[in-house]
């Protein structure tokens, strides 16, 4: 058996993915996100830094494509998923990964790190928006 990976959509998903935080992080919950992790609004973040953050998500992004991908392409196996179709493979795979994986992550992190609800729920939103995505590009190009 073999799995076949389309890495022109795990590319675009990169890159879908890169904006998505972009949007996520900056202007729909940006200064929430902020104030919730206790950055100083006034500070501006030294470029080298912003250049460096970058560099190392879509270098994340790609692994959370590329892993994404192989976790879709191996279900593929199982009987009777071919019947469910795109659509619903996309959105199971990315529930149950964000369920099972993301989910207990963020909650962990909120209470044990006393984070704020606020943070919990904005990165555990971004987590589930992002599978969803990702895995509907993976699952809708072939």
């Amino acid at each position: 058996m073999e799995l076949n990976l389309n890495m022109a959509a795990i590319l675009v998903a990169v890159v879908v993915n890169f904006f998505i935080g972009f949007i996520w992080y900056t202007p729909l919950f940006g200064k929430v996100w902020g104030r919730e992790m206790g950055y100083d609004s006034n500070t501006k973040p030294d470029p080298k830094v912003m250049v460096k953050g970058m560099i190392f998500m879509v270098i994340g992004n790609f692994f959370f494509a590329w892993v994404l991908a192989h976790n879709i392409a191996a279900w593929n196996f199982v009987p009777g998923v071919a019947e469910m179709g795109p659509i619903s493979n996309a959105l199971s795979s990315a529930f149950f990964l964000w369920l099972g994986f993301y989910f207990p992550g963020h909650l962990g992190a909120t209470v044990w790190e006393q984070k704020s609800w606020k943070l919990f729920f904005i990165d555990a939103g971004y987590s589930l928006l992002s599978l969803i995505v990702v895995s509907l590009i993976l699952t809708h190009w072939k």
